[in-house]
């Protein structure tokens, strides 16, 4: 391309590109890059000169720093940089591409495209040594960084990414960069994405942070994130994400933030994040979230989320492990939660909540779940095993109520001395027995292994008898489960 080819705008570009200043082309800083398909010759540059001016340089002038840095153009044609060696910054703001970038397998300094408006951006595989920045930016196609390599940040704050319309699985995603490697943060505060957003195994040095943003992919998957290794934290407050959000196996060792979320895929699961490590999960002030959970296998230090937040629907939480259970609610709140497990019964669900009562020190709470969990498992049991269940329940609560056998005991004992001290019973042996005492006649029936010399010398008889017979049952009864109960109390100490 000879100089000479050059209309007014290229020129003005071209001579600023030594010295690396800027030019603005815009009459008005509020314009939106979004109407710039009307702009006019005085602000259009090809491509080609772009590309150009980047691909062979220039020759820098003393004390200058070569680059280029463009506001408010309409750019033409296709910026291919395919596979290029790029030492200048490339900074490209509030500017309207007629077609997409074309960035694959090329190595950058930074980039700088914010507040423009793009058809696409393919980045696959891109090396940045600096950071990708793609702020405010309005992108109706697919955005391409699968693979990509940014030493330092990915900034999408406030980006509008593909077009309003239904989402459908197997379709290509929005906005990707599957296996990419950020140096520092991606920076995406108030992203709006219309489609699906895939991040599989990539990894990232810093943080992530979604707050705000609002990921659409109604019937598909918001947010694909399998085995997402992060340095810091995944905030997401105030996420609006319509379709699946799926972390399965994603490491986060600071905080997974969701406060304030709401995540909507009715008939479908709104938040997968199964064998996933992270430090602390907050799903605080979340309205009820639509849709499945499953959070199988995965290990948290915290999980902070109200019973009112689970879904109505079944929910998957086998193997789930956490340390702490926050807030703090009584026990009667959070049981129903179990009850939605897709798998049906789960002892080790109980047995987690119970910890995390008893780490808290509310013992009471604890005994509370381990005897919901007990119960739970004697729907699971054969008749005659469930008869033996609930008396063990009705009578001492599984060994979690042992007052509640005293009272059966002292109830008893009331009906007898009062039933026997009316009616004693006849003497065996006219003047060999003891003095009747209708009370410990009554404790001779109820506990065999212990005896008073009461029992022996007198036989009820009639109504009376029956009413004998029915204390040495029931005292038996009692003695066998408040054992059992005993036993099994000791055993879990």
């Amino acid at each position: 391309m000879e100089i000479n080819d050059l209309t007014p705008a290229e020129r003005r570009v071209w001579d600023a590109f030594p010295r690396g200043e800027g030019v603005d082309f815009r009459e008005d800083r509020s314009e939106e890059a979004a109407d710039g398909a009307s702009w006019g010759p005085e602000r259009t540059v090809r491509a080609e000169v772009l590309a150009h001016l980047l691909l062979r340089g220039a020759i820098p002038l003393d004390g200058q720093v070569p680059g280029l840095n463009v506001r408010g153009a309409r750019i033409t044609g296709k910026l291919n940089l395919k596979y290029a060696d790029i030492e200048h910054a490339i900074r490209l703001r509030a500017c309207w591409f007629e077609r997409k970038p074309l960035l694959y397998g090329a190595r950058l300094r930074i980039v700088s495209l914010s507040d423009s408006a793009l058809p696409g951006l393919t980045a696959s595989t891109v090396t940045v040594d600096i950071a990708l920045k793609l702020s405010c930016c309005r992108i109706t196609g697919p955005v391409r960084l699968a693979g990509a390599r940014i030493a330092g940040g990915l900034f999408l704050r406030k980006a509008v990414i593909g077009t309003a319309g239904p989402a459908e699985e197997g379709q290509e995603a929005a906005l990707q960069f599957n296996h990419a490697d950020i140096g520092t943060d991606v920076i995406a505060m108030n992203l709006t994405v219309h489609g699906q957003t895939r991040i599989n195994g990539a990894t990232v040095g810093g943080q992530i942070n979604f707050d705000d943003a609002r990921l659409l992919a109604p019937g598909a998957t918001a947010l694909h994130a399998e085995i997402l290794n992060v340095g810091t934290d995944l905030r997401a407050m105030r996420l609006e994400a319509r379709g699946r959000v799926n972390l399965t196996g994603s490491r986060i060792p600071g905080q997974l933030n969701l406060a304030y979320a709401r995540l909507i895929n009715p008939g479908g699961v709104a938040l997968r994040a199964s064998s996933c490590v992270a430090g602390e999960v907050w799903l605080r002030n979340c309205p009820t979230i639509q849709g499945g959970v499953n959070l199988r296998r995965s290990q948290f230090d915290l999980l902070h989320i109200t019973p009112e937040t689970w879904p109505p629907a079944q929910i998957r939480i086998a193997g789930l492990a956490y340390r702490a259970l926050s807030p703090h609610v009584p026990a009667e709140q959070r049981l129903p939660v179990l009850e939605r497990e897709e798998s049906g019964y789960v002892p080790h669900a109980y047995e987690q909540l119970a910890t995390a009562y008893r780490t808290a020190g509310d013992e009471a709470a604890a005994r509370t779940v381990l005897l919901a969990k007990l119960r739970r498992h004697r729907r699971t049991l054969p008749r005659a095993a469930r008869v033996w269940g609930l008396l063990q329940d009705a009578t001492v609560g599984y060994g979690f109520r042992p007052l509640r056998a005293a009272g059966w005991l002292l109830a008893l004992l009331i009906t007898g001395t009062v039933a026997y001290g009316l009616h004693p019973p006849r003497e065996l042996k006219q003047g060999e027995a003891p003095d009747f005492n209708p009370v410990f006649y009554t404790i001779d029936l109820m506990l065999p292994i212990i005896g008073f010399g009461q029992e022996a010398p007198f036989a009820p008889d009639g109504w009376y008898q029956w009413l004998s017979y029915l204390l040495i049952v029931t005292g038996w009864v009692l003695a066998t489960t408040t054992a059992a109960g005993v036993s099994r109390s000791l055993q879990r100490q």
